[in-house]
């Protein structure tokens, strides 16, 4: 099988083509990514040269070069995304453009050539909840330019199957974490600054609460999705691992054998939500089950940025500053 995934130079895309040589290497990747914010070459470094390995630069809202490698695939993976929300507070239009509009894209393409997708999607469409976990099902209610931008994907996704009949699925995680993850996000800046004895910036009073995967778990969850979920219907992924982010700053700050006077809290972010929760009872119901633990998946993550400084010691200051929406 030939497989398009784009945004491949991103974290939870790279991780995914990783797994997918590694795990099925009968199969044939194409990786088209435009290589803007959250792409990093380095991350496949070690794959550039495997004969079922093709990379192609390219954005996903240019129909020239989506129709010329979705024609040539047997499903298409859509990781390609601006995905951080702070990011998207000081600018939404490269959301409107890459999440909407690609997305867009890529549908018009795989109903011409009559393709797969898989697309993926987050648990922020469903916004915050103070109790409970949503379902496939729950509505929509989208609180940040980036959580909207994802949910308008879905509706023109499930819009796609219903109107015209296209063979699609999509997906929706928790929050990822695991190697090769840009440092802008909270899991990996806390380890980079922490390694430079710099200060932890923590938003708010640090109780808001994310449901944790590590990234290898979310891959493994896609595959079983693309080779048993069903044409048109949607899947959560999570493992029910809830935990508040000053938690999870102490926790590195431990096993990395800092002071907890690293941390400094900082002015929350607008509209920041407080709570996400998705309920995997149906992906449970295909035999799907996370293996690595919270701890497992954090010392690991530790490990990996300190062992491979190069991936990140160029990468521009400004990622790790402390309220980069401003």
């Amino acid at each position: 099988m030939k497989i398009l995934v784009t945004g491949g130079l991103g974290f939870i895309g790279s991780n995914f083509i990783l797994q997918i040589l590694d795990k099925l290497p009968e199969h044939n990747i194409i990786n088209l990514d435009a290589e803007i914010h959250g792409s990093n070459l380095q991350s496949l470094s070690t794959i550039e040269k495997y004969d079922n390995y093709q990379y192609v630069k390219g954005n996903i809202t240019d129909s020239t070069i989506v129709n010329k490698f979705v024609q040539e695939c047997d499903v298409v993976i859509n990781f390609a995304a601006e995905s951080h929300v702070d990011r998207s507070i000081s600018n939404a239009k490269p959301f409107i453009d890459s999440n909407i509009v690609g997305t867009f894209t890529i549908l018009e393409s795989i109903r011409k050539f009559e393709k797969k997708l898989l697309h993926i999607s987050t648990d922020e469409v469903f916004g915050s909840l103070d109790i409970g976990s949503a379902n496939e099902i729950s509505r929509l209610n989208p609180s940040s330019p980036y959580a909207s931008s994802k949910a308008s994907a879905e509706l023109l996704v499930n819009s796609y199957f219903i109107t015209y009949g296209c063979n699609v699925l999509i997906s929706r995680c928790t929050n990822n974490f695991g190697p090769r993850q840009f440092p802008e996000k909270l899991i990996p800046k806390t380890i980079i600054r922490a390694s430079m004895d710099k200060k932890i910036p923590i938003y708010g009073n640090g109780k808001n609460i994310r449901d944790w995967i590590f990234v290898e778990d979310h891959c493994n969850a896609l595959i079983k999705i693309l080779k048993e979920g069903e044409i048109g219907e949607s899947y959560n992924i999570s493992t029910s691992n809830e935990i508040d982010n000053i938690t999870i700053v102490e926790k590195i700050l431990s096993y990395m054998g800092k002071s907890k006077e690293l941390i400094q809290f900082v002015e929350d972010r607008p509209g920041h939500d407080f709570r996400y929760s998705l309920d995997s009872s149906k992906l449970r119901s295909i035999d799907w089950i996370e293996k690595t633990s919270f701890e497992e998946g954090i010392m690991k993550t530790v490990d990996w940025y300190l062992t491979n400084k190069e991936w990140w010691s160029n990468l521009d200051p400004r990622i790790l500053a402390d309220t980069p929406w401003k």
